[in-house]
């Protein structure tokens, strides 16, 4: 899970999730980088049970709120999986200004590879309440009006708010809890 004060008590509950790229670099910009985190997603909704209620990706992070048979063996698969796939479009796109800052970032004690994507943890707050679960999805909804770039939720193309307007999204979200 990385260095944070955040635990996972409940492996199977939904959590409140935040994935924030290393230094809030803006890597989500185009449709190629968002649909390698989409394709993670719906794969781990099939490989591990993975059931998402909420989820809004922005240019350097993303929310989520989500469980599955072991959210945080889930999140390290999606992490790694996703920093490899990012890694490898980036390099296809020669966007070499993004790699040498992934380089320049790297947190010292990761030694396995030359570039780091992600900030550490995923920062994990656990659904106690159906109140908070209606607050979080809120929040997530929120998020990219809050920014100023869409004046209403469902606008967000890479977002559950559509979902919740009844419209198909991106992803299969699960809104009975």
């Amino acid at each position: 899970m990385g260095r944070s004060r955040y635990k996972i008590y409940e492996p199977t509950h939904p959590y409140f999730l935040t994935c924030t790229v290393l230094h809030w670099l803006p890597i989500f910009t185009n449709q190629e980088s968002v649909q390698i985190i989409l394709n993670s997603l719906a794969y781990l909704q099939k490989s591990d049970n993975m059931l998402i209620f909420s989820y809004v990706i922005l240019e350097n992070h993303l929310h989520l709120v989500a469980s599955s048979d072991d959210i945080s063996k889930t999140m390290q698969k999606f992490k790694s999986y996703t920093a490899y796939e990012l890694l490898k479009l980036l390099e296809k796109n020669n966007a070499t200004t993004l790699l040498k800052q992934f380089a320049f970032h790297k947190k010292a004690h990761r030694k396995e590879n030359s570039y780091q994507v992600w900030e550490e943890g995923f920062h994990p707050k656990l659904i106690q309440s159906e109140k908070m679960m209606f607050e979080k999805i809120n929040y997530i909804h929120q998020n990219p009006v809050k920014r100023g770039y869409i004046d209403e939720a469902e606008h967000w193309r890479y977002s559950s708010a559509r979902d919740y307007q009844g419209i198909d999204g991106l992803l299969e979200v699960e809104r009975i809890w």
